[in-house]
């Protein structure tokens, strides 16, 4: 197999990763700066909340049962409403995502159909305390581990101090859907590197402040060799009802195995109208032992909005090497979101990403099926 084709393998992180439903900063057209909004994690992504399904119906959908029959109806709940209210005060949900996958590289094509994601969650909610936890699958080469890959408890006062502490990705940046973005993937921000930690916010009328701290990536914290302290802190400033600026920072101590590194970065995210956002980010990265420059990530995402529910994407983006501008990987993302009906999505998602220094490129399709019931 050529180098191009498995760096976008390792990218795509479609051997050893899944990529679980995530909130999209495209959704800052619409006057969402938090991701609490529409999800019960302060970092994004996975259980929807009531309000967030409602959401998903009523004004991101191209098609909604309201507007079908002229009453809300509960199409938008759990198993399309066939539960009732049997299992309340707890939300529960399903995420499956079937994909097909094709990559061409000089010299090795793939083609592969399979099962990204299969996971079950549920939370509750009792005044100021939400409980979280996901159980699913994730696929590892030909085989794939169950087990629970989130969970945790947080407490949240009536003047925005909170408190988080269990498993989750912690808070850095832009946490954007696509989990192989450079901003992620390059951080170590992916869905399957969750740490186990101890989160602190706190929530204002313009602000959010998070700092996490805890032993490291969970799957290593009972492996010395790969445990390592990691910290986090990231700073959000609602500049306007559409227009957002965020600072991060991240540090991890050095293992046995990994020196210690870190990285900072600034994102901003505009949305001039109803229908487009734009967004970018800078991340600089640092590792002990490594002379000369940081590597540096750059991210740029543009998302309009062709008609009700059709989300046509660009994302630029470059990956430098450590001590070497000059290397590295160049991608240019194009995607099609569609989301025809509360509960469906699909994703069509093309990469190109092209090895600076060996000037090779890879590319890839991806198409999604995300069903969240």
């Amino acid at each position: 197999m050529k180098r191009g084709a498995i760096l976008l393998l390792s990218a795509l992180g479609l051997v050893a990763g899944q990529s679980r439903a995530t909130a999209e900063p495209v959704f800052l057209s619409r006057q969402y700066t938090r991701c609490t909004n529409c999800h019960f994690s302060p970092t994004g992504g996975g259980l929807l909340t009531p309000y967030g399904r409602s959401l998903s119906r009523e004004e991101l959908s191209t098609f909604g049962a309201s507007r079908a029959s002229g009453s809300p109806g509960r199409e938008q709940e759990f198993l399309f409403g066939a539960a009732g209210d049997a299992l309340r005060p707890v939300s529960v949900g399903i995420d499956l995502r079937p994909s097909h996958l094709d990559v061409d590289s000089p010299g090795y094509s793939s083609t592969r159909d399979f099962l990204m994601n299969a996971d079950l969650t549920a939370a509750m909610q009792r005044g100021a305390w939400t409980f979280y936890a996901q159980v699913g699958r994730q696929p590892r080469g030909e085989d794939a581990r169950v087990a629970s890959f989130e969970h945790w408890v947080s407490f949240k006062t009536e003047r925005g101090l909170g408190v988080r502490a269990g498993r989750f990705i912690p808070a850095y940046g832009v946490k954007v859907a696509d989990h192989t973005a450079f901003s992620r993937a390059s951080l170590d921000l992916d869905n399957d590197e969750q740490v186990y930690g101890l989160e602190l916010s706190f929530t204002g009328s313009r602000h959010l402040v998070q700092v996490s701290a805890g032993p490291g990536y969970a799957d290593a914290v009972d492996d010395e060799g790969r445990r390592a302290f990691t910290a986090t802190g990231r700073w959000q400033f609602d500049l306007r009802p559409r227009v957002v600026l965020v600072a991060s920072g991240l540090y991890r101590d050095a293992s046995d195995l990994d020196p210690r590194s870190g990285a900072t970065g600034l994102a901003l995210s505009i949305a001039p109208t109803s229908r487009l956002t734009l967004w970018t980010q800078a991340d600089a990265r640092f590792r002990e032992g490594t002379s000369g420059q940081p590597a540096y990530t750059l991210l740029a995402d543009a998302a309009f909005e062709v008609y009700r529910g059709v989300w046509v994407k660009f994302s630029p983006q470059l990956r430098t090497a450590f001590g070497h501008a000059s290397a590295g990987v160049v991608r240019l993302n194009f995607g099609l979101n569609l989301l025809p009906r509360t509960h469906w999505n699909v994703v069509l998602s093309y990469y190109h990403d092209r090895d600076r220094q060996a000037d090779r490129s890879t590319k890839a399709l991806l198409l999604q099926l995300h069903l969240y019931l």
